[in-house]
């Protein structure tokens, strides 16, 4: 059985955290290892989850370890920590995990097994429902846009294929970073996740490096978990608005052809003039602040973490 490491990232989210690694106490999958990373933060969770594992967890749980970021690295830097911690220890596979889901107690094996079974599979995503609502789809694999500036959920706002709902495992355009698996030789050959983005895309663009490293992409519908939407960006709110409108600029010009980024800055212009005047007409101006800003810092070359109100 292949060395699995399960990082878990935290920031600020001591409950759903804790939730997140009780479901990983019962899975049935025994050769993995769990990483918990906390990401900077201040709310007094770091310390409540330190020593939760030191007590609670040593007790019962499998092994785990634990690292403390001194600040907050976004959220493929926060990753790229674990991922690195992983790959030093032993690491055959590396799933990404986020800290507000519960997981099946058999997710881990079919995710395994299609990987074990075809090589070419570079990163291995589960079917995802919501948490509040345990039947319906969340996320059944990523489709992006053909200027690879959005991406949007299979199951959710795109309609499923009936090869996709048959039940086998079937190719997407990006696994979701709420739960990633990637294969260690992947790793090794693209390099670790991008931290330009501080939030949002990277785990598209990780995806989209991996298949032009000529590995596939796939979602196996054998395997699920449940998922607590939005817990640390709020969906439409300042910082979700911001990072989702700079990143997607940012990956779609990344992957563009030179005809491309012209289309690119095209419909920039245009997503920029419908938030002015949503400005000058009074509409919506708490979500055409942060698309303006978002627009902008883009055309500035800004990336990173920003200041946000």
């Amino acid at each position: 059985m292949p060395k699995v490491f399960i990082v878990v990232l935290n920031w600020q989210t001591y409950l759903h955290t804790k939730e997140t690694l009780d479901s990983l106490r019962e899975i049935s999958y025994s050769n993995f290892e769990i990483l918990l990373v906390d990401n900077g933060s201040c709310d007094g969770s770091a310390q409540a989850l330190e020593e939760f594992l030191k007590n609670e967890w040593s007790l019962a749980g499998p092994k785990a370890h634990y690292i403390r970021n001194s600040a907050n690295l976004g959220f493929a830097g926060g990753n790229n920590v674990g991922i690195k911690f992983s790959l030093e220890n032993g690491a055959d596979y590396i799933l990404l995990l986020n800290s507000d889901v519960k997981v099946d107690k058999y997710f881990l094996e079919p995710l395994i097994q299609v990987g074990q079974q075809h090589p070419s599979v570079g990163i291995l995503g589960p079917r995802i429902y919501f948490y509040d609502k345990p039947e319906k789809l969340w996320f059944a694999g990523g489709v992006l846009n053909r200027t690879k500036t959005k991406g949007t959920h299979l199951g959710l706002h795109e309609p499923m294929t009936e090869e996709q709902k048959s039940g086998r495992p079937y190719e997407v355009d990006y696994v979701t970073g709420c739960a990633l698996l990637v294969k260690r030789e992947v790793v090794e050959k693209i390099g670790l996740m991008p931290e330009d983005y501080f939030l949002f895309y990277e785990d598209a663009d990780w995806s989209l490096r991996a298949k032009k490293a000529g590995y596939r992409i796939v979602v196996v519908p054998q395997s699920k978990i449940w998922h607590k939407e939005s817990r640390s960006a709020v969906k439409g709110s300042y910082n979700y608005l911001y990072y989702m409108t700079r990143g997607g600029l940012m990956m779609g010009l990344r992957y563009a052809s030179k005809y491309g980024e012209a289309i690119i800055y095209l419909i920039s212009f245009w997503i920029l003039a419908k938030q002015y005047i949503k400005l000058i007409i009074n509409y919506r101006r708490d979500w055409a602040r942060p698309v303006i800003r978002g627009i902008l810092d883009f055309y500035r070359g800004k990336t990173g973490k920003v200041k946000t109100p």
